[in-house]
């Protein structure tokens, strides 16, 4: 049996379960500590009223007790705890995960990560405290970081040079799809079953798309049995690093030796805060800020990643475009990245002038709609530097370093928005972009292979 378009329908696979990624990863942050809509009689009159609800109350890990601003100060600091650990586990999972796909082949290792992300998602309904919840959610981050590294080596190995960027900008796209899912999906489940039932549904996802993707994805391009020959021909002679018959991965000691790899590193260090902060903190925001309950944070949390994923599609397919038209794959990453860059300062200082919610909402779709227009390529560049056995670690270092800066933002926005005042949350966002743009440019004057 021939398949034609073999690579697309692998790289569907992983845009699958990308999404069911961020639904697993954003079962927390949609159950943590929100708001719902309730009637109460009161002197005997209906009265309408938000009351606060979620794991962090039901659990007794936010103290019911305290007013309704300290509360909310109590939970965004417990909150960040959790994320922490969370981030601290998949950054050491990036780090890891990117030696092993490499060791593995992406097959094995997106199998590994699958397992044990899915099975922490379901065995968090197991919670009783702050310390299960952060062991299980520690767990998730373990799982849930190789796909990282794993589709940069993936879209390496079954994609022609000019056609990476877009490969990379539809798996950012399916994490922005899983990121539009995931408030309606959430807040759905958990309205109508619970938190513990919302857990096990959807930590299974991924252990049943584990069933296709070992039928699909039995063997790299050059020795699947299902691929045409045109197609096998159309990938290894659009692959640099095809001509290299000898492929050694490089250490991480001989990696970070090299200026230009901190290219990514640094680029990712910084820029990769601002997606994590959306995911992370948009729905309390949206709470504190706005006063929304469930339903309607349901109803606007999914159209800034609506944004991201058009942007991630057309940041991807505007590099591999001008690649095609002549112009090299440095100036090609790099004019994407900068025009990204520009658009999403635009829009986070706007925000800092704006009240009305439907206004922010949509700024926030260009500031991350440029965002994955720009980290589309940004992912690519260690495809673009380095050869096969070599992609997967320089990512997963990318990858743990954005972890770093992801954690240090963390620690920071329960003591900036304190009282519920957003306006230092924004204005650190602005700042990190020309430092992930300097980094790079700085850093790999051109991108290009090693001879």
């Amino acid at each position: 049996m021939k398949v034609k378009g073999l690579r697309w329908w692998v790289l569907g696979l992983i845009l699958l379960v990308t999404t069911i990624n961020y639904l697993d990863r954003g079962t927390l942050n949609y159950m943590w500590y929100t708001k719902k809509t309730v009637t109460m009689e009161v002197d005997g009159e209906q009265v309408v009223t938000k009351v606060p609800t979620g794991i962090a109350l039901d659990l007794g890990i936010v103290d019911a007790s305290l007013s309704e601003k300290e509360a909310e100060d109590q939970q965004k600091s417990i909150y960040a705890i959790i994320n922490i650990v969370f981030l601290a586990c998949y950054g050491i999972s990036q780090l890891v995960s990117g030696k092993i796909y490499d060791k593995i082949g992406t097959r094995k290792g997106f199998v590994m990560s699958v397992i044990i992300w899915g099975a922490a998602d379901a065995l968090a309904s197991l919670a009783r405290g702050f310390k299960s919840l952060c062991f299980f959610r520690g767990m998730l981050g373990l799982g849930e970081a190789g796909p990282w590294p794993g589709t940069t080596k993936s879209n390496a190995e079954w994609f022609p040079q000019k056609q990476r960027a877009l490969a990379q900008g539809l798996f950012g796209a399916a994490a922005s799809v899983g990121s539009i899912l995931a408030p309606i999906i959430i807040s759905m489940l958990f309205l109508a079953f619970g938190w513990q039932t919302t857990f096990i549904a959807v930590g299974c996802l991924g252990l049943i798309w584990i069933i296709p993707w070992l039928i699909v994805n039995k063997k790299g391009p050059r020795e699947h049995p299902w691929i045409t020959e045109k197609e096998r021909e159309y990938i290894l002679s659009g692959q640099p690093e095809a001509k290299i018959t000898t492929d050694k991965g490089k250490s991480w000691g001989e990696l970070l030796s090299k200026k230009k790899n901190y290219s990514v590193i640094l680029g990712r260090l910084f820029l990769d805060p601002i997606w994590w902060m959306f995911v992370a903190w948009l729905p309390i925001y949206l709470m504190q800020v706005h006063d929304l309950d469930i339903k309607q944070v349901a109803a606007t949390a999914w159209v800034p990643y609506l944004g991201a994923a058009i942007g991630s599609i057309i940041g991807g397919w505007m590099s591999g475009r001008l690649i095609k038209a002549g112009y090299s794959v440095n100036f090609s990453r790099k004019f994407t990245m900068l025009i990204g860059a520009s658009v999403i300062l635009a829009a986070v200082i706007s925000i800092l002038f704006v009240t009305n919610i439907y206004v922010i909402i949509t700024l926030m779709a260009f500031v991350l709609g440029a965002y994955q227009f720009t980290m589309t390529n940004i992912q690519t560049i260690p495809g673009d530097l380095h050869y096969g056995k070599s992609i997967g670690s320089l990512a997963g270092l990318g990858g743990l370093a954005a972890v770093i800066g992801t954690i240090s933002c963390m620690f920071l926005v329960p003591v900036i928005t304190q009282g519920g005042n957003w306006s230092l949350f924004f204005v650190m966002l602005a700042m990190l972009v020309p430092l992930s743009l300097i980094s790079i440019f700085v850093c790999a004057p051109k991108l290009e292979h090693e001879v």
